[in-house]
Formats: C-alpha cells, sequence, structure tokens
C-alpha cells in the first residue's frame, strides 16, 4: 500500500472515530488537504484492498472496519460518545480500536430480546453470552455486507 493511501486510511479512520459516524470524502479532502477527486481515486484503491467498504451507489462509505456508515443494531457507547458497529464482532471492535471501555446495545437476532454488555478492559460483563457467526472468517470478504 502506498504511503498517501496509508496517510488517507488513517485519516479516514480518525475522522470516523472523531465525528461518531462516516466522515463525507469532502471532509477527509479538507482535513488532509488533498482533492476531493484524490479522496475518492484513493478510496477506491482501499475498498480493493479491503481496509474499507465503499457503497458504489451512494458514493459514501459503508464501512470501515469496526465501524459502520450506516444505523445498525449494534450500537456501541463510550461515555458521551456512540457509534454503529457493522456486527456483534465489530461490536467488540470499536472498544478495542478506540483503547477504551464500552457498553453494547443490540438486540438478540432469534427472540428479540435486548441485549446490553458492559465490556472493561476488553472483558463482557456477561460470560454466559454467545457469538455465532454462519460464514466461516475465511469468505467473509465474499460479500462481507451480507456477513
Amino acid at each position: 500500500m502506498e504511503r498517501a493511501d496509508l496517510e488517507l486510511r488513517n485519516t479516514t479512520y480518525r475522522q470516523f472515530a472523531n465525528l461518531g459516524r462516516a466522515p463525507s470524502a469532502n471532509e477527509v479532502a479538507d482535513a488532509l488537504g488533498v482533492s476531493l477527486q484524490a479522496v475518492q481515486e484513493g478510496w477506491e484503491r482501499l475498498h480493493e484492498a479491503h481496509a474499507l467498504v465503499l457503497d458504489h451507489e451512494a458514493g459514501e462509505l459503508l464501512m470501515a472496519n469496526p465501524f459502520s456508515g450506516r444505523e445498525t443494531n449494534y450500537i456501541v457507547y463510550t461515555g458521551d460518545r456512540r457509534w454503529f458497529a457493522n456486527c456483534a464482532w465489530d461490536a467488540f471492535g470499536i472498544g478495542a480500536a478506540l483503547g477504551v471501555d464500552s457498553v453494547i446495545e443490540t438486540d438478540c437476532p432469534d427472540c428479540a430480546d435486548p441485549i446490553r454488555l458492559t465490556v472493561t478492559d476488553g472483558v463482557p460483563d456477561d460470560g454466559d453470552s454467545t457469538f455465532h457467526v454462519l460464514v466461516p472468517a475465511a469468505r467473509w470478504w465474499d460479500d462481507i455486507v451480507h456477513t
């Protein structure tokens, strides 16, 4: 990966963390002092490298794992900040990526019961919860949105 793409990736993730949402290409271009076209072309290269996921129809970020660019049923709180995660796995990843304790709120996909986990020092407060992944990790990128 080229140095410029690494800087673009890092800035995109930093903006995601700071804003609590997906940054626009214009916001990232402003933060880097580069053109909108440079960001869009760089995001496309990062998409191809599986470093982020673009919504090509909307021309926006869909995912910068573990962050979701769309509202989901996986909400992660740290203090007064909130992010959406792509899945349960990514919900744990947000606190880990930020190096902070977090609270994860979602609901059971089977029975719809609410689930609330507090994660302190990387350990959830409920040791009885189960996380089930239907798609083997080696196949996640076959269809990362479905996974």
